[in-house]
This record gives C-alpha cells, sequence and structure tokens, in this order.
C-alpha cells in the first residue's frame, strides 16, 4: 500500500503571546520611523502574566512613549483584562532600551544612501510557488485564513466566547502530487470559561474551517480536530510567556521554503533579517510568474557592513523551465540586493504602510495590502529576457 506523502503548516493569531510581543516591538518601530525616518531600531519584547518587558537597541530623534504604544497594542487586540490574558490597563511595563553600538552604526551610516552597508551578515531566503495564487505554499495560506477568519469574526462579535489566542494548523496530501487535497483541519481557540463547548466547536467547523476550505477548492472530506485538550480558556501571556522573533516560519513560508534564522518583527530595514528576505521573496515570485520554474528558491547572503550581497544563490526543486545558469544571469541583470537599493526600491524608511500590519499572519502573499515586495513588476522584463536566451 502506497504511504501518504503529507506536509503540515500551522498559523497563529494575533492574541497568541509571541505574536503579542511581535506587534508591539513593530508598533514600536512604526512610531519611531514616524518620528525619524533613519531611526536605527531593534526592540524586543517579553510577555508574562501581568508584564510586558521592552528592551534592545534604538537611535530614535524624537520621544516614544513606549509603555503607551504597548498598552495600545494589547487592547486593539481584545486583551483588556487579567482574566481574558493580560490586562491593557492594569498589566506591569518595564521599559530596558539602550542607544545602538556605534560599532553597529558605523558600518550600516553611509553618505551615500545606496553604499549603505548590511546592518549584520546572515543569510535570507525567498521562496514561490505557483500552487496558489498568492504564489504561497498552499498548506500556510490556509492556515493563515483559518485564524484570520477566526480573529475577523471574533472581533466583530459574531464568534461569541471566543478569545484573543488561537492556532491552526493545516497537513496536505501530496500523495498525487498533481491533485494535492487537505486532510487534515487543527484549530485551537481560547474561549470564555461558561462557553457551550459542543455548539462552540460546532461554529467553528461550519463557519470558519469549512467555508476556509471551500474557498480554496476543497471539499468536505478531512479529518478535524477542534481544542483537542477539551478545553483553552487561559491563554495569552498569562497561559504562555511571549518573546519577538519565536514564530519566524509562520512568518515566511511555513517550513515549506528555507529560512535563514533571523527574525523580522522590531527590525528597522538597515537589518537585512527582514530587508533582504523581503528582496529575495520579490525576486523568486517575480521568477515563478515569468515561467522560470513551478517552484523556485533565492538565498541571498551578507557580511556587516558591506553592501554588495557575498552570494546569490537559486534552487528549483527540479521544476525548472529556464537553465538555472540563466535564472542567476536574470537575477544579477534585473535585481539590486544591496540594502539601500532595496529600502529605495521599497521605500521602506517611509512606507505606505505599516511594520505591525505585516506583522500577523504572514508577511508574504498578503493580497489585503499593497506591499512592494509582492509587485509582479518585473515579470515582463524576465519573459522577454528568457525569450532571448532560447
Amino acid at each position: 500500500m502506497k504511504e501518504k506523502r503529507l506536509f503540515t503548516s500551522e498559523s497563529v493569531s494575533e492574541g497568541h503571546p509571541d505574536k503579542v510581543c511581535d506587534q508591539i516591538s513593530d508598533a514600536i518601530l512604526d512610531e519611531c520611523l514616524r518620528l525619524d525616518k533613519n531611526a536605527h531600531v531593534a526592540c524586543e519584547v517579553f510577555a508574562t502574566t501581568e508584564k510586558i518587558v521592552i528592551g534592545g537597541e534604538i537611535t530614535c530623534e524624537g520621544a516614544v512613549d513606549f509603555e503607551g504604544i504597548a498598552r495600545k497594542v494589547l487592547r486593539e487586540i481584545g486583551y483588556t483584562s487579567p482574566e481574558k490574558g493580560i490586562g491593557a490597563d492594569t498589566c506591569q511595563i518595564e521599559v530596558l532600551v539602550k542607544k545602538q553600538s556605534p560599532d553597529i552604526a558605523m558600518g550600516v551610516d553611509r553618505g551615500d544612501p545606496l553604499a549603505q552597508g548590511a546592518g549584520d551578515q546572515g543569510i535570507m531566503f525567498g521562496f514561490a510557488t505557483d500552487e496558489t495564487e498568492g504564489y504561497m505554499p498552499l498548506a500556510l495560506s490556509i492556515a493563515h485564513k483559518l485564524v484570520r477568519t477566526a480573529t475577523i469574526l471574533r472581533k466583530s462579535g459574531e464568534f461569541k466566547d471566543a478569545r484573543p489566542d488561537m492556532k491552526s494548523q493545516v497537513t496536505i496530501d501530496y500523495t498525487d502530487p498533481e491533485s494535492p487535497k487537505i486532510d487534515t483541519l487543527l484549530m485551537s481557540i481560547q474561549h470564555d470559561p461558561d462557553v457551550d463547548l459542543s455548539a462552540f466547536k460546532k461554529y467553528v467547523e461550519e463557519q470558519i474551517m469549512d467555508p476556509v476550505a471551500a474557498s480554496f477548492g476543497f471539499a468536505k472530506g478531512y479529518r478535524v480536530f477542534i481544542n483537542p485538550t477539551g478545553r483553552f480558556v487561559i491563554g495569552g501571556p498569562a497561559g504562555d510567556t511571549g518573546l519577538t522573533g519565536r514564530k519566524i516560519i509562520v512568518d515566511t513560508y511555513g517550513g515549506y521554503g528555507h529560512h535563514g534564522g533571523g527574525s523580522f518583527s522590531g527590525k528597522d530595514p538597515s537589518k537585512v533579517d527582514r530587508s533582504a528576505s523581503m528582496y529575495a521573496r520579490y525576486i523568486a515570485k517575480n521568477l515563478v510568474a515569468a515561467g522560470a520554474a513551478s517552484k523556485l528558491e533565492v538565498e541571498l547572503s551578507y557580511a556587516i557592513g558591506v553592501a554588495e550581497p557575498l552570494s546569490i544563490s537559486v534552487e528549483t526543486f527540479g521544476t525548472a523551465k529556464i537553465d538555472e545558469d540563466i535564472i542567476l544571469r536574470a537575477i544579477k541583470t534585473f535585481f539590486d540586493a544591496r540594502p539601500g537599493a532595496i529600502n529605495a526600491a521599497f521605500h521602506l524608511n517611509e512606507p505606505t504602510w505599516k511594520y505591525s500590519d505585516i506583522c500577523n499572519y504572514g508577511c508574504f502573499g498578503r493580497p489585503d495590502l499593497d506591499l512592494p515586495w509582492e509587485k509582479l513588476d518585473k515579470v515582463a522584463s524576465l519573459k522577454e529576457f528568457f525569450a532571448k536566451q532560447a
């Protein structure tokens, strides 16, 4: 009997304790860039029962109300009392922020913005696949939509008895790679203590899981697990500690593509962990859309204080329709991966969106936001280039 070929990804809601920390870090970054577009920010947040600790290295012209920002984020998530997970107006907030090291700054700050050095060494990956409209992995796309839908319904008041902390997990059956299907949907959702669990689970399955699966073209027939422990009342920072940068796989490709290890949240654009990961996604998505491969991953590497990437590599997982040497040549022809060039192309220091907006439900494949690294504006040029190489 042939064994099933299964792959699983997970997502979490904005009420997950790690995501609470990510959101506070990114809201602080948004405020720093509003006050000073050249601010250097590396902000870390820790959350536990009725306690938020804000730390990191921040150099910014202007006064930042760290405590006020943190309380506003908690309130918007729905954490308004200790019983729900943490109280926006009752929790203790400690601020332990210092200025960025001048040793780092001297490698990053240059007279010519395009000569800006990378804020650190590291490796970054960008990935794209044509298995979904958003060029994102199927399992992760469904997982994100599950918790996002549940959160929207909770905030609207329609999903009664639900609280902010939620997780989802989706398993896709790739036994027939030409016709993948959902094998299992799993959701764990925090709820009020006096909830009717039977009615609660029925609502989750019929009003969240089934409609989301149907939106991806899948009919009923998958396994379903909802709050498998049976009860989930204590959630948020009261149930588990939170920390900035612990949901890096949720933020990127759900494990379907590689990850360099660096987190995104709380980091200004000089940190290539964030900006170069965005650019690598931009490269990969445009190449797949241009027909170079059905599945493609780009790796970039950097040295602190050096503008040019140390290396650029590409992997097509056996799906290439164009020779990989030609794909690499196209990358070097059409894409400038220097940190300063990335910042200029995407306006990362003066964005029209907020970093806190891309903190939840993934940084990539976001049809709800007009994000520069999701644009397919290189496709026509790439197609013309590939045609000339034939």
